[in-house]
């Protein structure tokens, strides 16, 4: 079989959706390759500053990692910036989004809204309001948010600072990504207390 034999959804067969199964486990198994290509492709994305998101990202991680993170941590340090190539204006979603399956809740809130916190460090400069991560003020995870913005992603923007290389990250990227997806020991740790 090269393809399924249906053309609405309703109509496909048990042998076209185990067919689909077996593709998707394999897709799902490539998953550390793309998002090491996506990482790659970042030295081509938003130009202007002394290096490329790339090394922003590297750099990110080379920091969340010296000053003694989790892997779930450095590794969204590394890809916290994925989504500025496809959705600028809600990146910090789109990355948080790719993670989610993967870290506990702590590491996607963080990633989810660090486009929010970081305008803390740039809002004056930029004519936007700096101010709107106070409306978190109070969330379990505003301390954790403020730390990976304030000491790895505003930091990160340094061509001299000691960064190291996306070959260095890669195993800890396949760890995280081939774990199994939203388990509950990993999501929500504590969730076996409950």
């Amino acid at each position: 079989m090269d393809t399924v034999s249906f053309r609405r959804m309703d109509e496909g067969t048990p042998e076209d959706y185990a067919f689909l199964g077996k593709l998707e486990h394999d897709y799902i198994a490539a998953l550390p390759d793309r998002l090491m290509d996506a990482l790659r492709a970042l030295e081509s994305s938003l130009a202007g500053y002394k290096i490329d998101r790339l090394q922003h990202s590297l750099q990110s991680a080379t920091r969340a990692e010296e000053d003694g993170a989790d892997i779930e941590m450095i590794v969204a340090a590394l890809i916290h910036d994925l989504g500025d190539d496809l959705a600028p204006d809600n990146h910090s979603q789109m990355a948080a989004a790719i993670i989610r399956p993967y870290v506990r809740e702590e590491v996607t809130w963080i990633i989810e809204h660090h486009g929010v916190f970081q305008m803390f460090y740039y809002g004056d400069a930029a004519g936007v309001n700096k101010d709107e991560r106070e409306r978190y003020r109070g969330h379990k995870w505003f301390d954790s948010c403020e730390v990976f913005c304030r000491d790895w992603d505003q930091m990160s923007f340094d061509p001299d600072y000691p960064t190291k290389p996306l070959a260095y990250f890669e195993p800890m990227l396949r760890e995280i990504f081939t774990r199994k997806p939203f388990d509950p020991a990993i999501i929500t740790p504590d969730a076996s207390t409950a």
